[in-house]
């Protein structure tokens, strides 16, 4: 604005009532009292502190029109017990934050750090717009009353610490959000480890079906084996192999008995025929001796051959008595035979028609007690798989963190809504607590200020305004009742807020004094602002074209400007 090259400096930490006047000497000085750079005061303080000036002035047109650029603020001040500095200059855009001369915010850039604004506002602890209201009071800045409903209960909101509710409430719905997808994430996996298991117990249902199909075809083999076994071991094999060894011998002796038999009756009716054989042939024999003929019976004198036929008939005659006594001697051995073996054998019944097949019956069974055992001792390999598949790919599903994160997710639905929702107890009990105070305040200055009106903010946080029972709007008030009512407001929002939070030693107060106020509402006014400054140590700078303050006030800071550039001086303290 007007100040240029040569650094000015404010001490706002006077803890006193500052009159601030002004001396345009450029128009010859003697009351000529505007343009000289008053406002400009807190104009530079709301620039230093929020990057905007008080009123709608470009940033650019901030900067002196002379120097063009290096247009520079510094502000320092101290938040419990923590020094703080802010530089904020403008071609360049610098902004510098130190906290206990340390700089942390952003170095000398093109355009300022949102961050770092946000660390600022933080430390400060109010916004722009409630600076304008708690601090830094003017005619240019909308009057609370003026403003929107939904501005006004925004205000209050902020004002009584329900803003800080929303802003927790932003910072829980990112928790919210957070959780949310930690809980999908974890649905996620739930639901891969579920379907995981669904595929693995349907690979175990059916190798427990095939087990269960294994087992039983097992069982069903060895009861064919059992059955079998039984069967044959209800039969005495060794019984019926030694049967067929007896009867094996039987059968031999019988059988040479019958050879005996049949040879010795062979012989015995061959031994009578051969002995009537001999008999007739030694009757031959006779004849031919006797010189008969054989054959018709007559005297041998025909016979030519008789000497022949004769020996021929001794040849035979020998022959067969070989033969006879052959016949004598078989009969003989074949009776001694017979007698060495004895009766005929009986042969024992069998049930197999042979010996082998005896055998092959004590062999089978054998067999089936082999592969009964074997079938017997055959290990189950499905139940194998089935134990490896319930140990490794069966996965335990743990619900703990899921419940934890659905318990977080209810408490913080819970406290969301406690956080947002207008008819939460926390914030109704908030604005119980402190709108009963902030209209005993109210009452208390617009008492002091001489309005007869009646202000009070109700609980849903609506102004209501009556005079002697009628409802009235703000611009039903006149200049002066509506300036008495900014001021009171004002002070009212300050009380409430150094009792929610901490105080504040500064108050700028920008021609509401000399605006519409008669001289009644200037003498009520200067003499709370006194009080202020005096019981509670505040420093107030009250901006006024009034010279006749000069003697209401201990200090006046003296605003002259010669040349097209601002000074300040001070009649009782002047810090450079």
């Amino acid at each position: 604005m007007s100040v240029g090259n040569n650094t000015q400096a404010v001490n706002f930490d006077g803890a006193q009532l500052t009159l601030v006047l002004g001396n345009n000497l450029d128009l010859g000085g003697d009351g000529s009292r505007n343009g000289v750079g008053k406002t400009t005061i807190i104009n530079a303080l709301s620039f230093a502190l929020y990057g905007v000036a008080l009123t709608n002035i470009k940033k650019d047109n901030l900067i002196n029109k002379t120097n063009g650029k290096q247009m520079m603020t510094t502000v320092d001040f101290e938040v419990d017990g923590i020094e703080y500095r802010i530089e904020r200059g403008r071609r360049p855009a610098i902004l510098r934050f130190f906290v206990d001369g340390m700089d942390i915010g952003a170095q000398e850039q093109q355009g300022e750090n949102a961050e770092t604004q946000k660390e600022i506002e933080k430390v400060i602890g109010f916004p722009h717009n409630m600076f304008k209201h708690l601090v830094a009071l003017n005619t240019y800045s909308e009057p609370f009353l003026s403003m929107r409903p939904g501005d006004q209960r925004d205000m209050i909101e902020q004002l009584l610490g329900i803003t800080d509710l929303s802003k927790k409430a932003d910072v829980l719905k990112e928790l919210v959000k957070a959780n949310k997808e930690r809980i999908k994430e974890e649905e996620i996996r739930i639901k891969a480890v579920g379907d995981s298991n669904a595929r693995i117990n349907t690979n175990i249902d059916e190798l427990c079906r095939r087990s269960k199909l294994w087992e039983k075809t097992k069982q069903d083999k060895l009861d064919e084996f059992s059955e079998a076994i039984e069967l044959l071991e209800k039969f005495d094999i060794d019984d019926e192999v030694e049967k067929h060894r007896v009867a094996s011998l039987a059968k031999e002796t019988n059988t040479k008995i019958k050879n005996r038999a049949t040879e010795l009756e062979r012989y015995l009716s061959r031994i009578p025929r051969s002995e009537k054989k001999i008999e007739g042939l030694k009757s031959d024999l006779a004849d031919a001796e006797a010189g008969k003929c054989p054959a018709c019976g007559q005297g041998t004198v025909h016979l030519d051959t008789h000497e022949e036929y004769t020996k021929t008939i001794k040849e035979n005659i020998i022959e067969e008595e070989t033969y006879l006594a052959d016949l004598e001697d078989g009969t003989v051995t074949a009776q001694q035979h017979l007698v060495e073996y004895g009766e005929v054998q009986i042969v024992p019944k069998t049930v197999y028609g042979s010996i082998e097949d005896a055998l092959a019956h004590k062999h089978n069974l054998d067999k089936l007690c082999g592969q009964f055992q074997d079938k017997y001792a055959d290990q189950n390999t499905y139940d194998e798989q089935i134990e490896v598949l319930k140990e490794t790919g069966l996965e335990e599903i743990n619900f703990d963190y899921m419940n934890e994160l659905d318990d977080a997710r209810e408490h913080q639905d819970c406290l969301y809504k406690l956080l947002t929702d207008k008819g939460s107890f926390i914030r109704k009990r908030i604005i119980d607590q402190n709108i009963a105070y902030l209209n005993h305040r109210l009452a208390y200055y617009l008492e002091k200020l001489g309005l007869p009106h009646e202000v009070k903010f109700s609980n849903e946080l609506q102004v209501e305004i009556t005079e002697y029972g009628r409802e009235l709007d703000f611009d039903n008030l006149s200049r002066g009742e509506r300036n008495r009512l900014i001021l009171g407001l004002s002070w009212s929002f300050r009380d409430l807020y150094e009792s929610l939070n901490r105080p504040m030693n500064l108050m700028c107060i920008d021609e509401l004094i000399d605006s519409g106020l008669d001289q009644t509402g200037v003498e009520a006014a200067m003499g709370i602002l006194k009080k202020m400054s005096r019981d509670q140590g505040k420093s107030i700078f009250l901006v006024s074209h009034r010279e006749e303050l000069i003697g209401r006030v201990p200090n006046v800071l003296t605003v002259t400007k010669t040349g097209g550039f601002t000074e300040y001086s001070t009649d009782v303290e002047y810090i450079s």
